[in-house]
């Protein structure tokens, strides 16, 4: 995968920025046409934070789309439509900080289960614990964020499918790592809500 510039992460956290405001407030946002980047098909996912606690997160792990019509989705969908929270209200915006992954495809762990650990690295790699039907994903930055090794992180990829702790130690539980670049902006709103 072609890494984003720093220019083109800006635009990301931007657009997905207008994104949220349109879901939310209904106003039509305004975004300059994108770099050549976004047409390609990438995964991304958009995630909201309020004082440090999740608000909202979802995106596209496969590239499946183009990324501004992914980010546009997944902002859209973060803000109004994650099924752990309420809608977020236009009261508050203000509160929120907003954060880009863009991703880049995610390769199977082609190693013995008991081997899945050491071929996971902490803060390079997202997780896909998927098994019989069951499919859960989490980020890079989570288990930064909350201090887990390799197996507390399989352990909570698997939870987070709906599955038992341990299921990634069975051979027919498919294991994904994938790397993302996270673009983050703390409480962007002021500039547009005023």
């Amino acid at each position: 995968m072609n890494l984003l510039t720093e220019e083109e992460g800006k635009y990301a956290v931007d657009a997905a920025v207008s994104f949220v405001l349109e879901a939310v407030t209904g106003k039509k946002a305004a975004y300059s046409m994108p770099p050549a980047v976004f047409s390609e098909p990438r995964g991304v996912f958009v995630t909201l934070n309020s004082s440090g606690a999740l608000r909202g997160c979802i995106g596209y792990p496969y590239s499946s789309i183009p990324l501004i019509n992914a980010l546009k989705d997944a902002a859209y969908q973060a803000a109004c439509a994650d099924p752990r929270f309420y809608p977020v209200g236009a009261g508050e915006l203000e509160t929120l900080d907003i954060e880009v992954t863009v991703l880049a495809p995610p390769k199977t762990l082609e190693v013995p289960a008991h081997e899945r650990p050491n071929r996971i690295e902490i803060g390079k790699h997202g997780l896909i614990a998927e098994y019989r039907g069951y499919r859960g994903l989490l980020l890079p930055q989570v288990a930064v964020e909350w201090e887990w090794n390799a197996e507390e992180f399989l352990d909570q990829t698997c939870i987070k499918a709906g599955l038992p702790p341990k299921t990634w130690e069975s051979e027919t539980c498919t294991i994904q790592t994938f790397e993302g670049q996270i673009f983050t902006r703390t409480k962007p709103w002021q500039l547009h809500l005023k």
